[in-house]
């Protein structure tokens, strides 16, 4: 519901926007703002009626507020939250206080007729934070379990489902201190954003929960990922597209598939991924670790790319760099062209490799690797038992420091 066509409030709504403001308008040095909470629009919170129209009139009246609005949903209650679409842009900033929890509905059918991409999707809005404790669960056990990458005989699914929260041409927005549960596909997503941050979040999903990325980065500049707990059955921080000044810092990852970069250029597009630095990470039990992974035949360039104080738990393919990547049931076929990888270094990783090749670089004939460093690094089997290795092919740069196992790229 779009601010700029808010209809006009019901009584109700009304009566409890005044109140509010009233209430929030503590003298006329104080800024004045707006507290409304899903109750106050006929929400019932018991984790079965259906408060979509209370969410959605709540959302508006704030959206439509001239002084800071704060939109909480209740501690101690459940609001059951079929798809909705929220609109900018909003008249002032936005805050969303989440004490209690927003739970989607759990079965897939209830997507029948609307966008089966979308669940809590927020479009062109700026200055909003979401906070305050509580959960979003995206009850995805139904999504999940009829996927084909689940379900392995006929029929299945393949079609695609909703990532949980959206963002999309947002601006200076942050969101912090929740849990995100139980994704149908993609828990955080943030598409052609700006100034975004995604900070002390718990993102928790079953480890064998297929595709479900726990922050998500498509087209979107000026990131900070910071202080987060993500295990889940897919990337624990994932980027395509054009991405850059992204800091991912502090993060616990694990179960999952590690922190990606990619995958890039699928279908023979250009994505242009720079200026990444992701550090002091604690990767456990993870199918890879840091990774950059691209298609055949896309274009454009990952560079400018630092990976840095990261401790590895039984982590399988601790450092990857793969321009063959494949996701796909039939062989991908073989293309020259690539997206381009330069200027990449991993520097003081240490822990234990559940692989007995702990580095794999897998680069183009026709646009190799080059000025990557690899330094201070540290990475041994787990449970002992003989040395890990490094492979690498069409890859250059330098080493410094002690490096284990040593280095296989080609000097520049």
């Amino acid at each position: 519901m779009a601010a700029s066509s808010l209809p006009p409030l019901p009584p109700l709504a009304l009566a409890a926007l005044m109140a509010a403001a009233v209430l929030l308008c503590g003298g006329a040095a104080a800024e004045a703002r707006v507290l409304l909470t899903l109750d106050d629009f006929g929400g019932v919170g018991d984790g079965i009626a259906n408060d979509t129209q209370a969410f959605v009139d709540a959302w508006a009246a704030a959206c439509g507020s001239s002084e800071q609005a704060v939109l909480a949903v209740p501690a101690g209650k459940a609001y059951r939250i079929w798809p909705v679409q929220l609109y900018g842009p909003c008249k002032g900033k936005l805050k969303l206080l989440i004490f209690g929890s927003i739970v989607a509905p759990a079965s897939p059918e209830e997507w029948a007729g609307r966008d089966p991409m979308r669940w809590l999707y927020i479009y062109g809005v700026d200055g909003l934070s979401v906070s305050g404790g509580g959960t979003i669960d995206g009850s995805g056990q139904q999504w999940w379990a009829s996927t084909c990458k689940r379900k392995k005989t006929p029929p299945c699914y393949s079609g695609p489902r909703p990532k949980t929260v959206h963002f999309e041409e947002c601006r200076g927005v942050s969101v912090e201190g929740v849990t995100l549960q139980n994704g149908q596909q993609f828990h955080l997503t943030f598409t052609r954003c700006y100034d975004v941050k995604a900070s002390f979040l718990r993102v928790i999903a079953p480890a064998d929960s297929p595709n479900t990325d726990g922050v998500h980065l498509n087209d979107t500049s000026h990131v900070q990922i910071t202080d987060n707990l993500i295990s889940t059955g897919d990337d624990c921080v994932s980027m395509v597209g054009n991405c850059s000044d992204v800091h991912v810092k502090d993060i616990s990852c694990g179960p999952g598939h590690g922190i990606s970069i990619g995958s890039l250029g699928k279908n023979r597009t250009t994505d242009m991924v720079e200026k990444v630095k992701v550090d002091t990470c604690f990767l456990t039990n993870t199918t890879n670790g840091v990774r950059i992974k691209s298609w055949q035949g896309g274009m454009g360039f990952a560079r400018d790319l630092r990976f840095e104080s990261i401790v590895m738990k039984n982590v399988s393919n601790p450092i990857i760099i793969d321009q063959y990547y494949c996701d796909q049931p039939t062989p991908c076929a073989n293309q020259t062209q690539a997206v381009e990888v330069r200027k990449v270094e991993f520097a003081d990783i240490r822990g234990t490799s559940a692989t007995a090749q702990a580095i794999s670089i897998a680069c183009s004939d026709a646009v190799p690797c080059r000025d990557l460093e690899l330094k201070n690094l540290n990475l041994t089997l787990e449970g002992g038992g003989g040395q890990a290795t490094a492979s690498c092919y069409r890859a250059s740069g330098k080493s410094s420091g002690a490096v284990v196992p040593p280095s296989c790229l080609a000097k520049s």
